[in-house]
């Protein structure tokens, strides 16, 4: 053998070897009970539902804040974390995370519509929703000589107007409840290729 094919033959097992070593790490064979819980990725958890209230129709536990709620999850079968071997319907020890939540403070969506409708030109709607300068303008002025109170019906009616305190309505949890999408840098306009100016 000459001493080209030498080099290429050690080059060639350096190569394999170190394959071998990088293929063992991915597949978890050198440390697997090294995963926490709390660093599974989504997929290989399942989050339960949160507690809902009875009377207010929201989560119980929802920060107002950030309108949160930490729920517990279970890791999908056959997945390993902290050295034990999960089945899917065992939640794990501390394995929480927060989702999304609608905070109510008491506010009926039915009530102020009813209100809005039938009392609205003598400004009850707002004063029910904590508006009281904008009720007492509508009772002195019989609701804007009827046009405040045809657009207040039409405002709660498509919950742009909620309670004052910020929080949403009472509605059922899972009811017809409208979402504002916010614009801000993030948000992508999709081109349409069929719009000409």
């Amino acid at each position: 053998m000459e001493i080209w094919q030498i080099r290429k033959t050690l080059g060639d097992c350096v190569i394999l070897i170190f394959l071998l070593i990088l293929c063992l790490t991915v597949n978890g064979s050198l440390s697997s009970d090294d995963v926490s819980c709390d660093d599974l990725q989504e997929g290989q958890y399942k989050c339960d539902d949160p507690e809902i209230d009875p009377v207010t129709q929201a989560a119980v536990g929802c920060v107002k804040k950030d309108r949160t709620v930490s729920v517990p999850c279970r890791p999908a079968p056959g997945v390993k974390c902290d050295g034990i071997e999960y089945n899917g319907t065992t939640v794990a020890k501390g394995l929480r995370r927060t989702v999304p939540c609608r905070y109510t403070n008491g506010y009926s969506y039915t009530t102020s519509l009813l209100l809005s409708i039938f009392l609205g030109m003598f400004g009850l709607d707002r004063m029910y929703l904590g508006y009281p300068a904008l009720g007492l303008l509508k009772f002195c002025t019989m609701g804007l000589l009827f046009v405040g109170q045809f657009l207040d019906v039409i405002l709660i009616a498509t919950q742009v107007v909620g309670p004052a305190d910020g929080s949403d309505y009472v509605l059922d949890y899972y009811g017809p409840i409208l979402k504002k999408n916010p614009l801000n840098n993030e948000t992508y306009y999709m081109p349409q290729e069929d719009y000409h100016l």
